[in-house]
């Protein structure tokens, strides 16, 4: 076994890059010279997130971002499954549908973001509807593939002994594609991360990515400093969560 591999060293590398990173911050904010709302030192932004996290801003805020990126990742979900299995199913009608759902993604969310916004209001439902758009399509082509990854042996072997649709579905296209179908939540569930915020910036009263727009206008880069932390540990969370809910299904499913 290589000693990177090793357990023990793969848990001290961990707190060494982050050592490293808050040392490297803070020789590049001492250094240059550069005033606090250029470039905060550590310190500061850790002060910062102590005293939002205290009174409870940082909570409130990054609350309704988590409530309305996971929402929107189970729609977004809950949709790429049930266009992409017919999709995968009959390849005729994905060449049909297919040109369409590939230039749709030619258009940037930071555009599309403000039509949701004018036709769904300041409230969550825009938020959770960009968070759905921008994790749709990576969920929808691992679905396509997932399904299509089933060997037609074992395919053609359940028929012959007269399985069921139901059978073929259940016990041979889910087990083939749920590694698949589940690496592609892990993508979508970041993603979801970015598209609540992106709507948030376009208008809202709260959130991570209001409190990143005001945080903005006020020159406070501190506070934006931490609610940019705050946003990449809710994404890890989130992608930690699905990693963990896979290693469980996919365990589960070779025991069976």
């Amino acid at each position: 076994m290589r000693l990177a591999d090793s357990r023990p060293v793969r848990f001290a590398l961990g707190p060494f890059v982050l050592t490293a990173a808050l040392v490297a911050w803070y020789l590049v904010a001492w250094l240059g010279r550069y005033p606090e709302f250029i470039l905060p030192r550590p310190g500061t932004v850790l002060g910062r997130l102590l005293l939002l996290g205290t009174d409870g801003t940082l909570w409130h805020h990054a609350t309704i971002t988590a409530q309305e990126a996971l929402g929107g990742f189970l729609i977004g979900l809950l949709f790429a499954t049930a266009v992409g299995y017919p999709l995968a199913k009959l390849p005729i009608l994905e060449r049909v549908v297919s040109p369409y759902l590939v230039a749709s993604q030619s258009v940037p969310l930071v555009a599309l973001a403000p039509l949701l916004v004018l036709w769904f209001g300041f409230g969550p439902t825009s938020k959770l509807l960009a968070a759905a758009i921008i994790s749709f399509f990576p969920l929808l082509v691992n679905v396509i593939v997932g399904v299509r990854s089933v060997d037609p042996d074992s395919r053609q072997l359940m028929c012959s002994f007269a399985a069921s649709d139901w059978d073929v579905f259940w016990k041979l296209e889910v087990p083939a594609a749920l590694p698949i179908y589940l690496a592609g939540a892990r993508v979508g569930v970041t993603l979801s991360v970015i598209g609540a915020v992106v709507g948030e910036f376009v208008g809202a009263d709260a959130g991570l990515g209001y409190l990143i727009a005001q945080s903005r206008g006020l020159f406070d880069t501190a506070t934006l400093f931490v609610a940019l932390l705050v946003l990449m540990g809710l994404a890890l969370a989130f992608y930690t969560a699905v990693a963990v809910v896979e290693r469980l299904l996919l365990d589960g499913r070779r025991k069976e």
